[in-house]
């Protein structure tokens, strides 16, 4: 199998993650839960690991690394335990349902109020929007580091800025970024970097964070035992307690700990520039092909390596399948959980497939992917 779906998760792992998952099967206690050797080697890698996330992210104070399942839990953690009644959102159209479905239950509620910045057809952003969206009463900006769809980056130093300016909390899901765009929260202003462990960061799926810059109350999402305190009937206060109630899974952040040292080592600006030149190839290649309409801004190439396109009028969905079963090649159609961008690309009947390709692919994966499209083209054509 040719595997371009790594906007989805990457299903190639660098060997160390999955030795370090492999061992931990058999050390790891349960952190907090004892004094054997068991429980203490898992409080010293939950510590060494959110030292290593605090460092890598710019996150000012490493007990304020949350460890989450995935993203979704920690923007539900971020948007829940900081919105209140009252309060006004500014999002985008570019949103994941992992942004969108915690702001639209917490609409209903009648929480907050959400106001969202538009895009284009190429799925880009007017910056000034942000700004005339704010209110008196706007609580905070949400959005996406980037479109899993279209691949497109925001600029979220910019977007940090009007934040700060307005005395606003910005929260960012940096799902597709992290691990394959440099991320200084301080530098870029980012209040709340909600991150997944299984896409660019190639470490086990099931793990993920909320970091949390400077002294801002996140009420717990959830409580319950954390293994200290016990006599509380409420949640510690503290960080990271405070909000990492249950067991942690211990196996994975092994994983990801030894996934956050293998992007340093090989370096981040090398494993954006290695899949940057295989979308580039894809791209220049698959939209010569005639009836292939591809969706982003390939004005520049500052954006995560993502194609999405259609062929004809061809259902993408059918499309995808031909991909998989005749090619061996692995994409994802549909939808993409975000169902306002497709609105925007006016993309919503058809869908898009989207090709996403990540470290461990080759030139040769994207020229069997292209000789693919230009076949399949030519058969709907």
């Amino acid at each position: 199998m040719i595997y371009l779906d790594n906007a989805a998760t990457t299903m190639m792992k660098p060997s160390c993650v999955v030795d370090a998952v492999t061992a931990a099967l058999t050390t790891l206690g349960n952190a907090s839960r004892g004094a054997h050797e068991g429980a203490l080697n898992t409080n010293r890698l939950l510590y060494k690991t959110r030292e290593k996330l605090a460092g890598f992210f710019g996150c000012p104070k490493s007990e304020q690394v949350i460890f989450t399942n995935n993203s979704t839990e920690a923007l539900n953690i971020a948007l829940t335990g900081t919105l209140r009644p009252g309060d006004h959102a500014v999002t985008t159209v570019l949103e994941h349902n992992s942004v969108l479905r915690p702001l639209y239950r917490l609409q209903r509620e009648r929480v907050v109020d959400l106001s969202f910045v538009p895009a284009d057809r190429r799925g880009c952003v007017d910056y000034a929007d942000f700004e005339r969206l704010v209110r008196p009463n706007t609580r905070a900006v949400v959005c996406t580091h980037a479109s899993n769809l279209t691949g497109n980056l925001l600029d979220i130093r910019r977007i940090g800025e009007i934040a700060a300016r307005r005395g606003l909390l910005f929260i960012v899901d940096a799902s597709q970024t992290a691990g394959a765009v440099p991320i200084d929260m301080v530098d870029m202003g980012v209040s709340m970097l909600c991150f997944t462990g299984h896409k660019s960061m190639m470490g086990p799926q099931g793990t993920g964070g909320l970091l949390i810059n400077g002294d801002i109350e996140v009420e717990p999402f959830k409580v319950g035992g954390t293994g200290v305190q016990s006599f509380l009937t409420e949640q510690p206060r503290e960080y990271p307690t405070r909000l990492e109630a249950g067991t942690l899974n211990g196996h994975g952040i092994a994983g990801l700990s030894a996934a956050v040292d293998f992007i340093r080592q090989t370096g981040i600006d090398a494993i954006r520039a290695h899949e940057t030149a295989l979308a580039r190839r894809f791209y220049e290649a698959a939209s010569a092909v005639p009836g292939v309409v591809t969706y982003g801004d390939f004005t520049t190439w500052e954006r995560c390596p993502v194609v999405a396109l259609n062929i004809g009028g061809a259902d993408s969905a059918l499309v995808c399948d031909a991909l998989s079963c005749d090619y061996g090649i692995a994409t994802r159609a549909g939808a993409h959980c975000a169902p306002l961008m497709h609105r925007a690309l006016h993309t919503e009947a058809q869908g898009a497939v989207r090709f996403s390709f990540g470290y461990f692919n080759t030139d040769a994966d994207v020229d069997a992917a292209v000789r693919a499209v230009r076949e399949i083209a030519d058969r709907i054509g």
